[in-house]
């Protein structure tokens, strides 16, 4: 796909310095990306911002500013995150090449795909890793590891670029994937079907948890299409027949949809 840039979305988790906000629009410029989000920056901007961002002023101006992280991510079909904290609880980890590559793949079969960066003092929180199919690590010192925000958006916006422009670059027929909102509702509903099954001991919050999450990591980095999520939402549904019980939760959700 020619336009796999467009459905590239940078998104700054509240970011504090304005300077920093200027200096990743205009590394996304450098790139030819223009997609910046901002998820609770600070209410007005410096002009550090503009100083920075020098002559991606484009960029800086039509970034889309969003209450919350979910709203951020709710029509995106695969979400990756940035982190320079590595262990187990944190989910799935590649390189920022081999990353880039399954961006890049989502990308161009004209899905729309998150990179979230986190705070310049803290980071991701937890949470927010948790909503993220699999996270981006960028090799650096041990002495000094930790990349200031707008640097970690410019390699990351290379080693995309870099990917796009590798010779015939092998990408799959166009496949379509439903966005975060949607998935939100599946998992929710899976939870449902898995406690209904006694699958989950009831009261267990610390099993559930780790259940879903691995869930969350094996269906967010790979990402699922819409027949794919209704074959999954038809199998809850049949759990809750044989059970004789409905995920009351589920229930209420699509009623306020209605």
């Amino acid at each position: 796909m020619k336009d796999w840039k467009k459905n590239i979305y940078f998104i700054l988790v509240e970011p504090q310095e304005s300077g920093n906000i200027g200096a990743s629009a205009r590394a996304l410029k450098n790139m030819g990306f223009d997609n910046l989000c901002l998820v609770r920056p600070p209410a007005q901007l410096s002009d550090e911002a503009a100083w920075f961002a020098c002559n991606a002023l484009d960029v800086l101006r039509s970034a889309a500013v969003f209450d919350s992280l979910n709203e951020a991510l709710s029509d995106k079909s695969l979400v990756a995150g940035t982190t320079r904290r590595t262990g187990k609880r944190r989910g799935l980890f590649f390189p920022i090449e081999e990353g880039s590559r399954r961006i890049f793949e989502t990308a161009s079969q004209g899905n729309k795909v998150a990179v979230l960066f986190g705070r310049e003092s803290r980071g991701l929180f937890n949470e927010e890793v948790e909503e993220c199919g699999f996270l981006l690590t960028i090799p650096s010192s041990k002495e000094q590891p930790s990349l200031n925000i707008s640097q970690a958006v410019l390699l990351t916006a290379y080693e995309l670029s870099k990917t796009g422009f590798r010779p015939d670059p092998e990408v799959k027929p166009g496949v379509r994937f439903v966005d975060h909102e949607s998935l939100t509702t599946l998992f929710g509903r899976i939870t449902g079907a898995l406690k209904l099954l006694e699958y989950i001991p009831r009261g267990n919050r610390n099993l559930e948890k780790k259940i879903m999450l691995n869930l969350k990591y094996f269906i967010g980095r790979a990402g699922i299409t819409e027949w794919e999520a209704r074959m999954l939402h038809g199998l809850c549904s049949q759990i809750e027949r044989k059970t004789g019980e409905k995920n009351n939760a589920f229930s209420q959700n699509q009623n306020k949809k209605r």
